[in-house]
């Protein structure tokens, strides 16, 4: 009964047509958290993988990185509810950014991916949204000047849930 709501919400959802190009069905052998923070030997970018599930967490929310290092977040997203009902995305703020802020403008974007036109100059780097099996990256350089910088879903009501980190440069 439930599925015919389901696709139909699937079929007119801004989210459901949505396919970054960054996106592609998450490694069925996904490495723990723990193991993220390692340097990549190639090309002098280090990955730092996260966990997205239905909890609405982030399964790491500390990061530590150099200034000017060259960083890529990759974002795996495990669960089994539809993407329209239960996306993540990645989104680093700039140091003095205000998240309450960035979310608050965020829940009316959904055309966007829930990346506010007004707030895009408060973005460091950002994923596209995934769904449950879906692995989205972002590769970026780290923010030369030393502190903490916020990191985020901005999918609506996960921030608030709890699924926010900082980026610390050091």
């Amino acid at each position: 009964m439930y599925q015919h709501v389901i696709l139909s919400i699937m079929l007119v959802s801004p989210l459901a047509a949505q396919t970054p190009a960054t996106t592609k069905p998450a490694p069925s052998t996904a490495k723990p958290a723990a193991d993220t923070q390692k340097p990549a030997a190639a090309k002098g970018v280090r990955t730092v993988e996260i966990i997205g599930t239905e909890d609405m967490k982030f399964s790491l929310t500390t990061i530590t990185a150099k200034p000017g290092e060259q960083l890529r977040v990759r974002l795996v997203v495990k669960g089994a509810m539809p993407k329209v009902a239960m996306a993540h995305n990645f989104v680093l703020l700039n140091k003095g950014a205000s998240p309450v802020d960035f979310v608050s403008a965020a829940v009316m974007a959904s055309a966007t991916a829930y990346i506010p036109d007004a707030k895009k100059a408060d973005v460091v780097a950002s994923t596209g949204l995934a769904g449950a099996g879906e692995t989205v990256e972002v590769v970026f350089k780290v923010p030369a000047a030393a502190g903490d910088y916020p990191y985020l879903c901005s999918f609506p009501g996960h921030f608030q849930a709890g699924m926010r980190g900082t980026l610390t440069v050091k």
